[in-house]
């Protein structure tokens, strides 16, 4: 992800906007997964989850947007849409499993 922000922001016409936001939203789900493994309680972990969850689909509407503006092919970001939909399922089953724990 990092690499292709950096990319993005190289880009002439591509708005630093899109480049910035794709990089906070795909770096901060890695940051909120490690927080989790350090989470007080239950509810605390569920919380940390629940956020990287939420920037997982966050990177996912860029990765798309970069397709619907015809600024990336969908073969150019094919692996890190693949990896966004993974890790969206793993997190929200993580989420689910821990609110079944009592």
């Amino acid at each position: 992800m990092t690499k292709l922000a950096s990319y993005l922001d190289k880009q002439p016409g591509t708005s630093r906007l899109w480049a910035n936001q794709l990089f906070r939203a795909g770096t901060s789900i890695s940051a909120n997964l490690e927080e989790s493994c350090s989470a007080e309680s239950y509810r605390d972990f569920i919380s940390k989850q629940s956020i990287a969850l939420k920037e997982a689909k966050e990177t996912r509407y860029w990765l798309r947007l970069l397709i619907k503006s015809e600024m990336m092919t969908e073969t150019q970001v094919e692996n890190l849409l693949d990896e966004c939909e993974q890790l969206i399922k793993i997190i929200g089953k993580s989420i689910v499993t821990s609110k079944g724990k009592p």
